[in-house]
């Protein structure tokens, strides 16, 4: 009988872990998918030593419950570095520059799989979610920041450096003048794709725009109900979105793409988008197709299970 090869995955169940800035959240995945515990603790906030320990306890807690050995994944906001092992470009500070993936490894005695966020998110969504089938699939979380991943025939695509995906820290394409520079963002660029489409970049554009001081759930609310200026401001999100998207249709030509995080909850989106990018493609159709996450706020955890094949 042939033996288990390098990289395969050795247990029945699975743990995730999504490591958030606020709460850290971790589940058992059945073979299926199916999701046999989750559980939530805090986010140890500017404390790496306190971090590694909560991971840790969630981990052990979830195998506990398990009942065997589990495969580990964990999901994270930035990546590890693969010339150095340390933590890059993540906004949960207290992790950059520290070797979080051999620490962890250590203190469990075991190998452990690493991804950023965005690309757990687009590999949930590819494996058993809105993209299950789907070839090329560019998954796409729009909150409080704006991250990115790629997913080719099941298998999550990360590249040498890492940072497959990194759609949010590009400039937004097709800039109008007023556009320009764009604001400042933390990667200490200006005009990323990531100070517009943001939750935080809508409302500054709303509140610039002469309305109210809102959150941007509320603004795509208030255009609903008919907010002319709400309206106004959604419909430039809507175009700026249209533009991003498509220089991805340019460059990777998904089938899919899935957006999850806050803005995804914006039923407009769905349809204003796509009848935008049109003008922006290099093609004269385009049939890739833009769709709400299935699974929601659980899809980073459960692509974190999943990154054991």
């Amino acid at each position: 009988m042939q033996g288990v090869q390098p990289g395969m995955n050795r247990h029945a169940l699975r743990i995730g872990i999504d490591l958030g800035g606020s709460k850290i959240e971790g589940v058992v995945l059945a073979r299926d998918g199916t999701v046999l515990s989750r559980e939530r603790v805090p986010t140890p906030q500017g404390d790496y030593a306190a971090t590694v320990s909560a991971l840790c306890a969630l981990v052990l807690q979830l195998e506990q419950y398990a009942g065997e050995p589990c495969s580990v994944g964990i999901g994270m906001p930035g990546s590890c570095s693969r010339a150095t092992g340390l933590v890059k470009n993540s906004n949960s500070v207290c992790l950059n520059g520290k070797p979080l993936h051999a620490d962890l490894e250590q203190r469990l005695q075991r190998p452990l799989r690493f991804a950023n966020d965005a690309d757990c998110f687009a590999l949930s969504e590819a494996s058993d979610g809105a993209a299950a089938g789907q070839r090329c699939v560019f998954g796409v979380i729009v909150g409080t920041g704006t991250g990115g991943g790629i997913v080719v025939d099941g298998r999550l695509l990360d590249g040498p450096n890492g940072i497959a995906g990194e759609w949010g820290h590009n400039p937004l394409p097709w800039p109008m003048p007023q556009e320009l520079p764009g604001p400042s963002c933390y990667c200490g660029k200006r005009g990323c794709i990531e100070t517009w489409l943001s939750g935080p970049g809508l409302s500054r554009d709303h509140l610039m725009a002469g309305g109210e001081p809102l959150a941007a759930v509320e603004i795509a609310t208030r255009a609903a109900q008919g907010d002319s200026v709400a309206q106004a401001t959604l419909d430039l999100y809507t175009d700026r979105m249209a533009r991003a998207l498509a220089s991805v249709i340019n460059l990777l030509d998904p089938d899919v793409i899935v957006l999850g995080g806050g803005m995804s909850n914006s039923e407009t989106l769905y349809q204003a988008v796509p009848g935008r990018w049109g003008r922006y493609v290099f093609s004269d159709r385009v049939d890739t197709r833009l769709v709400r996450a299935q699974h929601g706020d659980s899809s980073g955890v459960r692509g974190a299970a999943w990154l054991w094949p």
